[in-house]
């Protein structure tokens, strides 16, 4: 069903909170040579992890794969797991911001909404990535909704009950939607994701080409509950880090809740094969249905960070798993992850 000009909020839908059960996320396997060079055997790898790691927490996997012999391939690596696989042209992994962005009806129905896209402000707009949203859409039952503005499911967190956490940095750069106000940018987030506060961040990481995606710094973790890094060792991003950290602890949310924020290690200063620093992030984290991926990055510190999130997700296995690579490439498990919700209709 497509719902090209209507609203979802006023269709009744809203993007649920990630710990909300899911029916299935949507991955895609790394397989563009010219994009990962010598470093495509090691993102499989880690792309591998995750799945299982997901697949081990009772969560279907639904995966883009360009070829028949790329297909042949992610089957081999995937043999065990619950997986189906989708032959759809795609730019490269990173589905969080190139998927659509799923919703719930307030009768349980499953719908979906897409936006513009414009490779991270004009970054990297790689072929097809513009059309995977609707390939997407075209797949999955319910109805599909369209936004015309510019925006990457990566640049918002909600807690499912009514808030927004996003980034100025990112949603009010001129390289997105340029001469949007802040105040029209929130009547587009409500509109399209049913939203009925938003908070705002100032910056984001260092280096991050996202220009401060929400989901590196801060992330929620139940209603009212917030988790955000605290810098480790010579972290590039501490003042930063510490700020965000001051600014969620002033923040109130939809429900006039003042957000409880959780801290965990940050991974302190990572760097390339250059010596350039990365924007690596272990709240990039992946909640899946009886697990949450962290993603690690080889420092002392990936075992304390995995640890710190235990006590806040009561019921689920906190596990880590390689993603230096992944990094390298551009992001992480978040990044490369779009879960569909299970719904009740």
């Amino acid at each position: 069903m497509s719902s090209e000009a209507a609203s979802p909020a006023a269709a009744g839908f809203r993007q649920p909170a990630e710990w909300e059960r899911h029916a299935a996320v949507w991955l895609a396997w790394p397989s563009h040579g010219e994009l990962w060079l010598d470093s495509l055997a090691d993102a499989q790898r880690e792309l591998t992890g995750l799945c299982e790691a997901i697949a081990a927490g009772d969560e279907a996997l639904r995966v883009l794969v360009r070829t028949p012999l790329d297909e042949q391939a992610a089957r081999r690596a995937l043999a065990g797991l619950e997986a189906t696989f989708h032959r759809v042209p795609y730019g490269d992994i990173w589905l969080r911001d190139t998927a659509p962005i799923f919703l719930v009806g307030k009768g349980g129905e499953v719908g979906s909404v897409r936006f513009g896209w414009n490779g991270w402000g004009g970054k990297y707009d790689l072929p097809f990535d513009r059309e995977v949203a609707g390939r997407l859409q075209q797949i999955a039952s319910g109805p599909a909704f369209a936004r015309p503005f510019v925006l990457e499911g990566g640049a918002v967190e909600v807690d499912g009950e009514g808030t927004l956490l996003t980034t100025r940095q990112c949603l009010l750069h001129p390289n997105r939607n340029p001469g949007a106000t802040e105040p029209q940018i929130e009547g587009w987030l409500r509109d399209a994701l049913g939203v009925e506060r938003i908070l705002w961040l100032d910056e984001g990481l260092v280096r991050d080409h996202t220009d401060g995606h929400v989901d590196t710094v801060a992330r929620f973790v139940a209603p009212g509950q917030v988790v955000c890094m605290a810098p480790s060792g010579d972290d590039p991003n501490r003042q930063a880090l510490d700020d965000i950290a001051a600014a969620l602890g002033r923040m109130v949310d939809a429900r006039g809740r003042r957000l409880e924020v959780h801290r965990m290690p940050s991974p302190g200063r990572v760097l390339d094969e250059d010596g350039e620093v990365m924007p690596a992030s272990h709240a990039n984290f992946y909640i899946a249905n009886r697990s949450v991926v962290v993603p690690t990055y080889e420092t002392e510190w990936d075992e304390a960070a995995v640890r710190a999130l235990e006590p806040l997700f009561p019921g689920r296995r906190v596990v880590g798993r390689p993603s230096r690579t992944i990094l390298e490439g551009g992001g992480a498990f978040h990044c490369i992850t779009q879960q569909i919700p299970a719904g009740t209709a």
